[in-house]
């Protein structure tokens, strides 16, 4: 079942929303050669907790981080470790909280000190790519027009869209109805109305698709070692159009 907010609800999710979006500034602003992903997690922690919210992901079925951290070939769900970042790299940060009842959820994908050109290029792909889905998620349009708009764009850029891991409505539970693909013919899946809100996430490859989990049963990699990147908002669909609550602004107050 598919549930949509009311206007009440989705200003006490901004909350929610807000928080992850100042956090994770806070965590690319900290992201530089020799910081390990451990001491992002902590510091995340740390911010959540002081902002009087929970951390979303941390025991949600057995994880052990507040933070998921994947460091170029890995996709998503990238345990924390004490490895030192290096220049070069690019590290995507995921992280979720609850608040007030209601959960948030965001990701960005940050370059380590000095990368190449071609590295930019696929943060910047799926950045896009994210901003075409939001476009789509409006009053009246279906589900896999998001997918659709979000794949469009990846492929005719060379890049490539994970296919096992999704997008989710997200309200009181973290991970609700509907699931989001990205990737799919438009025109499918449940029409959108005023109300439901969206994590949105794009997962892009620089090689082909494939992904496995390693052995931690957690971090998802590239089959083919190539880099991934990883982009997510969350995203009300309002009669006005998509409002995206973890866009942070000027006026966000830090996170400290």
């Amino acid at each position: 079942m598919i549930v949509c907010k009311s206007p009440a609800e989705i200003e006490r999710m901004r909350a929610a929303n807000m928080l992850v979006a100042d956090v994770l500034a806070e965590l690319a602003a900290m992201v530089a050669p020799g910081v390990s992903t451990l001491d992002l997690d902590q510091e995340a922690e740390r911010l959540v907790r002081a902002r009087g919210a929970e951390p979303a992901f941390k025991g949600y079925r057995g994880y052990p981080a507040t933070l998921c951290a994947s460091v170029n070939e890995q996709v998503v769900h990238g345990i924390p470790s004490t490895r030192g970042l290096v220049a070069g790299d690019i590290v995507s940060l995921d992280m979720g909280v609850k608040l007030n009842d209601f959960y948030g959820d965001s990701a960005i994908t940050v370059p380590v000190g000095t990368v190449s050109e071609d590295v930019l290029r696929l943060l910047r792909i799926t950045q896009e790519a994210l901003e075409h889905g939001i476009a789509q998620a409006r009053v009246g349009a279906r589900v896999s027009d998001i997918g659709h708009a979000i794949q469009q764009h990846v492929e005719a850029n060379g890049f490539s869209v994970v296919r096992e891991f999704v997008g989710h409505g997200i309200g009181a539970s973290l991970h609700e109805e509907p699931q989001i693909a990205n990737y799919g013919a438009p025109g499918h899946g449940p029409r959108l109305a005023a109300g439901m809100v969206l994590a949105i996430e794009p997962m892009v490859n620089v090689g082909r698709p494939g992904v496995k989990v390693l052995s931690d049963g957690w971090t998802a990699v590239t089959r083919d070692g190539s880099l991934s990147a990883h982009f997510e908002h969350t995203v009300a669909v309002t009669h006005e159009g998509p409002l995206v609550l973890t866009q942070r602004t000027p006026a966000s107050a830090p996170a400290r």
